[in-house]
C-alpha cells in the first residue's frame, strides 16, 4: 500500500471524469501529474500540482481547475478536505481513517510493506568496490562498498532484478608490483636479508602471504630471475589479495554475485569485440589528439593513436583506445567489460567510482551509450572523502596496510552495523567526518543510536504486553478497530509511517540510498516525541494500566514503528536492536 500512489490514482480518476463529463479536453497527459508532501505540513497531508500542468493544455486558468477538480476530490472519503492554494496547488488533508489504515497495512504485510513494483523486473547491474587487488580495502572502499551495498538492495526493495558485481583490476602494471612485494616478502620468510624499494608495497599485511609462499615452494624461486616467477607469483598474490578483500566486505556484510577479472579479458577477443563493434558504428577512427589543456608534460608530443569518437556520445574529447605502440590503453578493457555486461541482458547499469574517478563519468557514459545504442543507461555515483577522527584528532594510519586506514581498522573499532549507517547519513558526493566517539555516543545528535533506540523502545512495549498478557500478534493488532488512535501525535506519527512506500520509491528513483537513513531519523523523533509525551500526558502511552483494549490500538501503532524501522535497516544492512545496552 502507497497511501501517496493511491491518492494521485484518486487525482487522476477523477481528472478522466471531468474529462468524461466534458468540463476538461480528452486525451489530456497525466504523466507529470503529482502527489507530494507539501513543503509546509500545515498547509495539509499531502499536495498536488494537477491544475499547474493541465492549464497549458486546456487553456484554463489554474485555479479554474484546482476548484473543479477539488470538488471532485472532497467526494472520496478518504480526503477530508481539498484546499486550493496560491496559483492553483490544491493541498488535501486525508481522514484519520485513511492514516489508521496504513497502520494496519503495514502489521498485515510486515516486511514487505514499503516494497514496490516500481522497477518492474529490470535487469539491473550494480558494481562496487571494485577496488585494485593490491592489499586490504581503505576506508575510501568502505564508503563505497556501504553505498553500493545499501543502493542494490534498495533496488531490490524497489522491484528490479539486482546483480551485485566487483570488477577486479588484475589486468594492470600495480599487480606486478603486488607480485614483486610479495617476493620480498617470501625472501623474508626465508631468512634473507630484503629492502622495499619505492614503487612496492610495505604493509604487513603481506608478511603472510609470503611465509605461505615460502611454506609452499621452498627455496625454489630464491635465486631465480624475474621472468621466472613473476607470471605465477601475480596469479597467487592475486588470489592471497582477493581472499583478503573477500573477508574484509565480509566483514561489513557486503557479499557480492559476480567477480568479474579484467585480466580475463585480455586474449579472450572480448576487447577487440568491442572495439569492432564500435568500429561498425562508425566511432573509431586514427587521429591526432589536441594537447592537454594547462601545462604540457615535458613528454608530450602529438602521436596518431586509434580513438573512439566519445564526443558523438556527449563526451568532452575523443578517447584512446589503443597507444602508438599497439598496446590498449587503460580504457579499452573497461569498454570491453561494460559490452559485456550490456550483451549479458541488463536493462541498467550502475557503477560506484571514488570522487577521483570523476574524470572517468564522461568517457564511460559514452563507451554505454555507444555500445547499446542508446538503449542501456550508466548512472555513475561518485563517494567523496572521508574524514577519520577519534579523540578529537585525525585517526592515524593502519601500521599494517602501511600507507593508510583500513575498512577493518573501522570495524573492529565500532561494528559493521555503526560502520554502516554512518556511511549513509550523507549524500554519497559530501563529504563524511566519520568521528569514532561520536558515533557510538548515546545521543539525540547521533542518528545510529537514536534510530537503534527507537526500535528498542518498540521492543520493550511489546516485551510489557507479552508480559502482561495482551494479545498482541501482528496479525491481531492489524484487524482492530484503530479508530481510538486520533490524538494529533498519534496521527502525526501515522503520516510519518505512511510517507514509508513513497520513500522507498523516491531513494530508488534516484540512487539515493541516504534518504533512508534520512526517513528513519525523522520518524524515529516522531516516535520519540510521542513516547516523551507520554511522560506528560498518561493517555498518550502506549501501554494504559489495567486497560488492554485501549492498549492495544496504541500498541498496534509501536508495532508499526517496529516493522518500518525494521524493513528500513535492512535495506541499509544494519540489524535492529532489541536491547539498548
Amino acid at each position: 500500500m502507497n497511501l501517496f500512489a493511491d491518492i494521485r490514482t484518486l487525482v487522476t480518476d477523477s481528472l478522466e471524469a471531468m474529462a468524461a463529463g466534458g468540463e476538461l479536453p480528452a486525451g489530456l497527459d497525466h504523466a507529470n501529474v503529482t502527489v507530494e508532501p507539501p513543503r509546509d505540513p500545515a498547509h495539509g497531508d499531502m499536495a498536488t500540482n494537477a491544475a499547474m500542468v493541465l492549464a497549458k493544455p486546456t487553456g484554463l486558468k489554474p485555479r479554474d481547475i484546482a476548484e473543479m477538480l477539488s470538488a471532485r476530490l472532497a467526494g472520496d472519503p478518504r480526503v477530508e478536505s481539498a484546499d486550493v492554494a496560491g496559483p492553483g496547488f490544491l493541498n488535501l488533508r486525508l481522514s484519520p481513517a485513511a492514516w489508521q489504515g496504513v497502520l494496519a497495512t503495514a502489521l498485515r504485510e510486515g516486511a514487505d510493506f514499503g516494497r514496490s513494483t516500481m522497477g518492474r523486473g529490470r535487469r539491473m547491474n550494480v558494481e562496487y568496490v571494485s577496488a585494485n587487488p593490491t592489499g586490504p580495502l581503505h576506508v575510501g572502499h568502505t564508503r563505497g562498498a556501504v553505498f553500493g551495498d545499501a543502493l542494490a538492495s534498495l533496488l531490490d526493495h524497489a522491484g528490479f532484478e539486482v546483480t551485485r558485481e566487483y570488477y577486479i583490476n588484475d589486468g594492470g602494471a600495480q599487480v606486478d608490483v603486488l607480485a614483486r612485494s610479495v617476493y620480498l616478502r617470501y625472501l623474508e620468510a626465508l631468512g634473507r636479508e630484503v629492502a622495499f624499494e619505492d614503487g612496492t608495497y610495505p604493509g604487513d599485511y603481506l608478511v603472510p602471504v609470503g611465509a605461505s609462499l615460502a611454506e609452499e615452494v621452498g627455496e625454489v624461486w630464491a635465486d631465480q630471475p624475474e621472468g621466472v616467477w613473476l607470471a605465477e607469483l601475480r596469479a597467487y598474490a592475486t588470489d592471497k589479495m582477493m581472499e583478503l578483500i573477500r573477508a574484509d566486505l565480509a566483514s561489513l556484510g557486503v557479499a557480492m554475485d559476480v567477480f568479474y577479472s579484467e585480466k580475463a579479458l585480455y586474449g579472450s577477443g572480448r576487447i577487440e569485440a568491442a572495439v569492432a563493434e564500435l568500429e561498425r558504428l562508425g566511432l573509431i577512427y586514427e587521429g591526432v589528439l589536441e594537447p592537454p589543456k594547462g601545462k604540457l608534460p615535458e613528454d608530450w608530443e602529438p602521436r596518431e593513436q586509434t580513438l573512439f569518437r566519445s564526443t558523438a556520445h556527449g563526451d568532452d574529447v575523443d578517447r584512446p583506445i589503443r597507444k602508438s605502440d599497439g598496446a590498449w590503453t587503460y580504457f579499452a578493457p573497461d569498454i570491453a567489460y561494460h559490452f559485456d555486461k550490456i550483451e549479458r541482458g541488463f536493462d541498467e547499469l550502475i557503477d560506484v567510482f571514488g570522487a577521483d574517478h570523476s574524470g572517468y563519468v564522461k568517457r564511460m557514459k559514452a563507451a554505454v551509450s555507444a555500445l547499446s545504442e542508446g538503449r542501456v543507461p550508466l548512472d555513475i555515483k561518485l563517494t567523496q572523502l572521508v574524514k577519520l577522527y577519534k579523540n578529537g584528532a585525525p585517526f592515524k594510519m593502519s601500521k599494517r596496510a602501511g600507507t593508510f586506514v583500513t575498512l577493518r581498522d573501522v570495524v573492529d573499532q565500532v561494528g559493521p552495523d555503526v560502520t554502516r549507517f554512518v556511511m549513509l547519513t550523507r549524500k554519497n558526493d559530501a563529504p563524511l567526518d566519520f568521528d569514532f566517539d561520536k558515533v557510538l555516543e548515546q545521543s539525540k545528535d547521533n542518528p545510529v543510536f537514536y534510530v537503534q533506540y527507537a526500535h528498542a523502545r518498540q521492543a520493550s512495549v511489546m516485551r510489557k504486553a507479552a508480559a502482561a498478557g495482551i494479545a498482541a500478534d501482528d496479525a491481531e493488532l492489524a484487524a482492530l478497530d484503530l479508530a481510538g488512535l486520533d490524538h494529533p501525535a498519534e496521527l502525526a506519527l501515522a503520516r510519518k509511517l505512511g510517507e514509508w512506500p513513497r520513500q522507498v520509491e523516491q531513494a530508488a528513483r534516484h540512487h539515493e540510498p541516504h534518504r533512508i537513513a534520512f526517513y528513519l531519523y525523522d520518524l524515529a523523533s516522531e516516535f520519540h516525541a510521542l513516547w516523551n509525551r507520554g511522560h506528560e500526558d498518561p493517555a498518550l502511552r502506549f501501554l494504559q494500566e489495567g486497560a488492554p483494549e485501549v492498549s492495544r490500538p496504541k500498541i498496534a501503532l509501536c508495532r508499526a514503528v517496529g516493522v518500518v524501522i525494521s524493513s528500513g535497516l535492512g535495506i541499509l544492512g544494519v540489524t535492529p536492536v532489541e536491547e539498548m545496552r
